[in-house]
């Protein structure tokens, strides 16, 4: 086959678009649909102009190939647990005012966690800060302070445990 001429699915795309559409919004997520569509074409496509098959039942072919990926999507759905996550939408129910409450809340919370920063242990606090409040990675931190990266990565996680602790405190 020549490598610069490509065959047109074109009609088969204008023939079988609107019912591999019905198809896969009754089987999988509308978010999905038009993916696994894109993919049917995409595989239609490329056996069409890497193979010198010709394929004499274009609808049986696509069904098939539709079916093939609705089982893989099926099956990745699975792996990822997918079914647990719930989707974010319009009807949470997220409160948007900012009541006195909440603000005396805030409040309470930010002091606890400052006090606690500035209870950290010298050093914990030291690279604490370096990496939370100027951003340096834990490599940087250590060149600074003249220590290993894992000793950097300890005294984060020490100053992090401390925190979390703090917090936890809370009224």
């Amino acid at each position: 086959m020549d490598k610069f001429y490509q065959k047109d699915i074109s009609p088969w795309v204008d023939e079988y678009l609107p019912r591999l559409r019905r198809y896969f919004s009754s089987r999988v997520n509308s978010a999905d649909v038009d993916d696994l569509v894109q993919e049917v074409f995409a595989q239609l496509h490329w056996h069409l102009n890497q193979s010198d098959i010709e394929i004499e039942n274009p609808r049986g072919y696509i069904f098939a190939v539709a079916k093939n990926l609705l089982v893989s999507h099926s099956r990745y759905q699975k792996s990822r647990c997918r079914t647990f996550h719930e989707s974010l939408s319009q009807d949470l129910d997220i409160p948007d005012v900012i009541t006195p409450e909440r603000t005396v809340i805030g409040i309470q919370d930010c002091r606890c966690v400052l006090k606690a920063i500035l209870g950290l242990p010298p050093r914990a606090g030291t690279a604490f800060k370096f990496h939370r409040f100027e951003g340096m990675t834990y490599q940087d931190i250590a060149e600074r302070m003249g220590i290993s990266k894992e000793s950097v990565k300890e005294l984060i996680q020490r100053a992090l445990i401390k925190l979390r602790r703090a917090l936890e405190e809370v009224p």
